[in-house]
């Protein structure tokens, strides 16, 4: 194995201290302030020198955002700002690699918009950031690339994009005429099916008389139909389209393409 080009374990001495981690949940006395932990936590390192002691803590907390909560005994702190002193603890010596362990997990969403922030802004600054996350939806908001782990192998990893695309797209199509787009589209070679009908204010229309428009959704293989063709013919069939579009293949979707569910579903 080997980090930042050097091999593992032989360089350890070298390029541990090039790496910040932050593994499940930060830990700190919460009677002590968010300054006073970074500085019991820094006296720990031998690397790092005690003259320049108080001005890493400072640096470390404006650059996280709490420097207005540095004297602030942590057990007054939220859970976004206790999970950023413990990103604020990786960060008091350079590093040029940043390890978080579940970074945004049970942060209410203004928490986790900080935490969010602060990992594009590390990023953009030059440091690689390594998140390990269950956690899909926020992966896609904030990596540019990922791996999927398969009971203990890995088996995908390439940018974000490239992953999504190795999906199945879907065609997306609002329309009244549920049943001419279906048959339309079959006609195109597309496995269409009706998703969900709607009533005129956007819900589930109670009954087939009150519909006012319906989704029908189709996979889109890579060599198909393209999709302003798939448009045209709906329109010369004289199915009314009130939307179109086409979607990628989500990284949940393909997380399970390449892991499977998890369980049975159809026990």
């Amino acid at each position: 194995m080997r980090v930042l080009g050097r091999a593992m374990p032989e360089h350890l001495r070298e390029v541990l201290p090039r790496v910040g981690a932050l593994v499940e949940g930060p830990a700190f006395y919460p009677f002590l302030s968010g300054a006073a932990n970074l500085q019991r936590i820094d006296s720990a390192d031998r690397h790092a020198p005690s003259a320049t002691r108080a001005a890493r803590v400072g640096v470390a907390l404006e650059r996280v955002g709490l420097s207005h909560a540095a004297g602030k005994k942590v057990r007054a702190y939220s859970l976004g700002m206790k999970q950023r002193l413990g990103i604020a603890n990786a960060l008091l010596s350079p590093r040029d690699l940043l390890v978080l362990d579940e970074p945004t997990n049970g942060l209410d969403p203004q928490g986790t918009r900080e935490v969010r922030s602060l990992v594009r802004s590390l990023a953009a600054e030059g440091t690689t950031v390594f998140i390990s996350s269950h956690l899909l939806a926020e992966v896609e908001q904030i990596c540019t690339h990922a791996a999927v782990m398969n009971v203990g192998s890995l088996v995908a990893q390439g940018r974000l994009d490239v992953l999504r695309r190795a999906g199945e797209a879907h065609v997306r199509i609002l329309t009244p005429d549920v049943g001419s787009a279906v048959r339309e589209l079959a006609r195109l070679g597309l496995a269409a099916r009706e998703v969900t009908a709607r009533g005129p204010a956007g819900q589930p229309a109670p009954g087939r008389g009150a519909v006012d428009s319906g989704l029908v959704t189709a996979p889109l293989p890579v060599s198909s139909t393209a999709p302003e063709v798939i448009v045209s013919a709906l329109v010369a069939a004289g199915v009314r389209i009130r939307g179109f579009s086409v979607e990628e293949a989500s990284l949940e979707e393909r997380f399970v393409a390449l892991t499977g569910e998890g369980f049975d579903l159809a026990q």
